[in-house]
């Protein structure tokens, strides 16, 4: 039986089999991104060329350990295949994302990509969405404002995350509300309703943006979900 850690490699070496020469590929971030990120280095020394995406500074820093040629998503048009994580999967491939708190460029680069692969192990997978807490990103002037939004209007305590006893700080400066919603029954309406609180910058639902989930299992085995 394969252990956890395992099983990441496994789905990021057969993720890494997708990119082809002359891609342009967004890089998520996360644990299982950081074996995606090592077998990819490997190919680039063998040979394979393409400009990667990333979505974090964290993701950033790796890619560039490994060699990967690196562009800002303002320098292109479109991406050709993003790769990244998820914290929960539903079986209709709606997502909870943003546990490692690089949500907002996350979900930028899934936007302006022509397909999303997200890769994660077994435990991801869930009938509904929610007993992760959402993350919410806010802007730090009036946080609690937004909080206090949340208790009132879902009866939900918003926990500031923070980082060695202090607020966690996102990439782009903004702190992060992680929302105890404990099962979620309509993430459109949710996700279009959060961000039009004033001071959230975005949420961790991606919704409609995964094309294809690769899945894997202690026993060696991986399953692919589609759109």
């Amino acid at each position: 039986m394969l252990t956890q850690d395992e099983i990441k490699q496994l789905v990021a070496k057969q993720a890494a089999e997708l990119v082809q020469n002359n891609m342009t590929v967004g890089i998520g971030s996360g644990t299982t991104i950081y074996y995606l990120i090592r077998e990819l280095g490997k190919r680039v020394k063998k040979g394979l060329f393409f400009r990667a995406i990333p979505t974090s500074k964290k993701t950033a820093a790796l890619a560039a350990a490994e060699n990967i040629p690196l562009a800002e998503l303002n320098a292109v048009d479109s991406i050709d295949l993003t790769i990244d994580g998820a914290d929960e999967i539903d079986g209709s491939l709606q997502l909870i994302k943003g546990g490692g708190g690089a949500l907002l460029q996350e979900k930028m680069v899934a936007a302006a990509s022509r397909e999303l692969l997200i890769l994660a192990d077994y435990s991801k997978l869930v009938q509904h969405l929610g007993k992760f807490p959402l993350p919410l990103e806010v802007i730090p002037f009036g946080w609690k404002q937004v909080q206090k939004n949340l208790r009132e209007t879902y009866q939900i305590e918003a926990a500031l995350r923070l980082q060695d006893d202090q607020p966690f700080i996102s990439d782009h400066g903004h702190y992060i509300l992680d929302c105890p919603f404990d099962r979620i029954d309509n993430p459109d309406i949710l996700s279009y309703d959060l961000n039009a609180i004033p001071g959230v910058v975005d949420n961790g639902l991606f919704i409609n943006m995964a094309d294809m989930a690769l899945i894997g299992y202690p026993d060696g085995k991986t399953e692919t979900m589609n759109k």
